[in-house]
This record gives structure tokens, C-alpha cells and sequence, in this order.
């Protein structure tokens, strides 16, 4: 299976950006956002570039049902 960049559906706090990149990158969601906040807190650009991924990623898909 191919990876794929996608907002995550189950590690979210606001729009599964992070954890979407987490999952990608197989790292810590908890790393991801501590690094994101560096970068906001420093440069101020993180908001506008997590604006614009939140639109641009797609969504995770739900996972499938098992049979009951």
C-alpha cells in the first residue's frame, strides 16, 4: 500500500494536520505539533501554512467496518 498524505481522523486536535504528517513521516504526533508551534512561535507563518493544508489535504478515509 502506498503511503499517502492525508489529515488523520484519529490523532486530531483541531484539524488532523499534524497527525496526518505524523502518520506520513511515521513520527510522533506529540513531535509534530511541538515542532509546529516552534515554527509559528518564530517565524508566525505556521497558522497560514496549517490554514492552507487543513484545505488542501483531503481527509482521511473512514476505515472500513468489520462484519459482525
Amino acid at each position: 500500500m502506498e503511503k499517502r498524505l492525508q489529515r488523520s481522523r484519529t490523532e486530531k486536535m483541531i484539524g488532523g494536520v499534524c497527525g496526518g504528517l505524523a502518520e506520513y513521516f511515521g513520527v510522533d504526533p506529540t513531535v509534530v505539533r511541538v515542532l509546529w508551534v516552534l515554527i509559528t512561535l518564530l517565524g508566525g507563518a505556521g497558522l497560514l501554512l496549517y490554514a492552507i493544508l487543513w484545505i488542501v489535504m483531503p481527509l482521511q478515509p473512514p476505515a472500513p467496518m468489520a462484519p459482525s
